[in-house]
């Protein structure tokens, strides 16, 4: 079988590379820091240490999953597409990768970027949405992943890099209002909603929606993240007298602690309504976020290693949003995940 080359073995990064070694596949992982667990496991090459001085000694031309924090992720990218590698690309940066277009052209590499929950599973099921109902007036995405209960802190446990929880909350959020984009601050139309099974949650504008704004046609379109009430009162009332030392000691994940993931996207035109929620508690020990990001993740990655960018994915060298993979591959994604247990919904 194909062997894959995983930057970043966090949370999701581990349930990414343990899918792609059920699949048969070897894998090479790149981090820091690699759990022992994992780098005795049989097919796996963990080489330890800083990424950058690794990335030279990988096969070339190969299938590179980016899973490491936005932070740095976005330097790995020109360096890997000069290397003519073919790209899944978890790294949530502010960055657009798309700056990048002719260098991937220019040594016939992809890049498909954002492959997650949300920004990732919600852009394909809004192109499913104007797929079905032609020009959209409205498309609103809510996510989360939250514990089951809140408590008497932060009500939030991080399943990801807390630094990119902080960038989702400091960066300014692009939404599209009367078919003209705008920026606003982060952390603004805040309102309550209620998510079944788990009562009253609070949501706010956050910056997910990328581009989909301008891939997808639609009036109006705005992405909230949804918390338990009172964590975001906390973030504004102490954020600033706290190092990120302290949030992420505060916001560790505790996978012996109940916890959920939930997405709902909606889209309304004349032609009717179309609503989607996917929903995931977790299972056999993985944590959902680390379940509904890495799936998408680890589906996006088998494709290009079992049938390579273009026929597996449509995809031509270039940068590559998640809504532009094809109809089949976007199923083959869902299919996957529910194979693992995570509900959809679709009405």
């Amino acid at each position: 079988m194909a062997v894959a080359i995983a930057l970043g073995c966090g949370l999701v990064g581990q349930f990414v590379i343990e899918r792609l070694l059920e699949h048969g596949h070897e894998v090479i992982v790149l981090d820091l820091n690699i759990p022992k667990h994992l780098a005795e496991r049989p097919n796996v090459d963990a080489r330890q240490g800083d990424v950058f001085q690794n990335l030279g000694n990988i096969p070339s031309k190969s299938v590179v999953i980016n899973m490491l924090p936005g932070r740095i992720g976005n330097r790995v990218r020109p360096i890997l597409l000069e290397a003519g590698h073919q790209v899944v690309d978890l790294a949530f940066t502010a960055e657009d990768p798309h700056q990048y277009q002719d260098l991937a052209v220019k040594n016939e590499s992809v890049l498909l970027w954002d492959v997650g929950i949300a920004p990732g599973m919600s852009n394909m099921l809004a192109k499913k949405a104007s797929q079905m109902l032609g020009h959209l007036d409205t498309v609103t995405i809510k996510v989360g992943g939250n514990p089951t209960q809140p408590d008497s802190e932060w009500s939030y446990m991080a399943p990801f890099s807390p630094s990119d929880v902080i960038e989702e909350y400091t960066r300014p959020a692009r939404i599209k209002v009367e078919n003209e984009i705008c920026e606003v601050p982060a952390i603004t139309d805040r309102h309550m909603i209620e998510v079944d099974g788990y009562g009253q949650m609070e949501a706010f504008l956050t910056d997910g929606l990328r581009s989909v704004l301008t891939t997808i046609p639609a009036s109006n379109m705005k992405e909230f993240t949804v918390r338990w009430p009172g964590h975001i009162d906390k973030w504004l009332n102490e954020s600033e007298s706290l190092d990120e030392l302290e949030l992420l000691k505060a916001w560790e994940f505790d996978p012996s602690r109940e916890e959920f993931t939930w997405l709902e996207v909606i889209a309304k035109s004349e032609q009717g309504l179309k609503k989607w929620i996917v929903q995931d508690s977790g299972l056999n020990g993985d944590g959902s976020m680390a379940r509904t990001t890495g799936l998408v993740t680890a589906a996006c990655a088998l494709q290009f290693l079992n049938k390579g960018p273009l026929e597996g994915c449509g995809l031509n060298p270039g940068i590559h949003p998640p809504e532009a993979l094809n109809e089949q591959a976007i199923d083959s994604i869902i299919d996957l995940m529910k194979q693992h247990g995570v509900q959809f919904t679709e009405v």
